[in-house]
């Protein structure tokens, strides 16, 4: 469709030869440019309300779920599945509004659920699609992209630092090789872990398991084995890692507990693979280690299943709960003293552990786990 002329006919004037065309057609531009711009607020106004339209229709034509159990399905795909489907820009925007510190060299980030760090076979979105787009939300359409310091997986939640200068990243991922950066993350567990603070330190190593579904995990690769009731050294594999982790139970009950972990080494999947394997005590919705021989949803006590909301049909619902609650970075740069990360759980981590009756640690204004503690609301 063509749009409106603004030009007006040219017409003379008796006993002149003016012509008033040109009278006419300087008048009528600002009125021209006036009606242009509410033009273009005008359709921006009707395609909002077209997409508000659209969504609370589609609201209304989504049943609503009469049984508890559908209701609270419905809540942990919202609470999991909110981000990983949307414009670029809807993420940038997002992870920019859960900046938990912003300075001159670093960007650090509440990465949420269910995104992976980098792009891959499958993979729609990732984080490292949208940090040009949050370097010019944050800096203007001039930035350079931000540039990602360490990976978490996809299903963990919590601490994320970018920085903004491609050496500075260098430097703060040597800090993290070199194991200098102090972690701390909180998991909730099925079952509690015996004793309830220790050291687990097996090697890690990655192995495929056999069966109807072929596939890799991690898996520990001890360094010793009974024989004879007694305790034999064994050859390590040379393609297994050295995995150490640090535990803590910060509040249980009879079937669950809240545990805090600090990983001494960066093995992949090694937080998971030491709870489930080494301590029998998997993560909450951890359905890739907790079994052995088979990828299937997490078998869960009738107790906790209650307590959930849930029915075992419905488990697979039911994300990782493991958050990356604190990051320590040494002294870098300019700064002269060391940096206290810290993030909150997501809700639905906190609502489980509402559920699950554990109670979290509160903390004073250093960020310290020392202020006692308070429950999960």
């Amino acid at each position: 469709m063509a749009a409106p002329s603004c030009s007006a006919p040219g017409l003379w004037v008796r006993g002149s030869r003016q012509r008033l065309g040109s009278l006419f057609s300087l008048v009528s531009k600002p009125f021209c440019s006036a009606a242009a711009a509410s033009g273009t607020v005008s359709a921006q106004r009707l395609a909002e309300k077209l997409r508000a339209q659209k969504q609370e229709q589609k609201t209304k034509n989504q049943p609503v779920p009469t049984s508890p159990v559908q209701r609270r399905v419905q809540e942990l795909v919202r609470f999991t599945q909110q981000l990983q489907r949307v414009h670029p820009n809807v993420l940038a925007k997002a992870l920019s509004r859960g900046i938990v510190h912003q300075d001159m060299d670093l960007v650090v980030i509440n990465k949420p659920y269910g995104l992976p760090v980098h792009g891959g076979p499958g993979v729609q979105l990732c984080i490292s699609d949208v940090l040009p787009i949050l370097a010019k939300m944050l800096h203007g359409h001039k930035a350079e992209p931000l540039h990602l310091c360490h990976r978490l997986d996809k299903e963990t939640t919590g601490v994320m630092v970018l920085a903004w200068e491609k050496e500075v990243a260098h430097q703060v991922q040597e800090l993290f090789r070199t194991r200098q950066v102090a972690k701390k993350y909180w998991a909730v567990t099925v079952r509690v872990p015996v004793p309830p603070a220790g050291v687990v330190d097996i090697p890690v190593i990655e192995k495929e398991v056999q069966g109807q579904q072929q596939h890799y995990k991690m898996t520990l690769s001890p360094s010793y084995r009974m024989e004879d009731g007694k305790m034999v050294r064994t050859r390590r594999d040379r393609n297994a890692h050295t995995a150490v982790t640090q535990y803590q139970v910060l509040s249980s009950t009879l079937s669950s507990a809240l545990v805090e972990l600090q990983p001494i080494t960066g093995v992949k999947h090694q937080l998971r693979v030491h709870l489930s394997f080494g301590l029998d005590c998997p993560i909450l919705g951890d359905h890739k280690y907790s079994d052995w021989n088979k990828l299937a949803p997490q078998k869960l006590s009738l107790g906790t299943l209650k307590k959930l909301g849930l029915q075992q049909a419905k488990a697979r619902h039911i994300p990782l709960h493991l958050h990356a609650r604190q990051l320590i970075l040494p002294a870098l740069g300019s700064r002269k003293e060391e940096l206290n990360l810290v993030c909150k759980p997501p809700r639905y981590f906190v609502c489980s552990l509402r559920r699950l009756d554990l109670w979290m640690p509160s903390q004073d204004q250093n960020g310290d786990d020392e202020a006692g503690c308070v429950r999960a609301q």
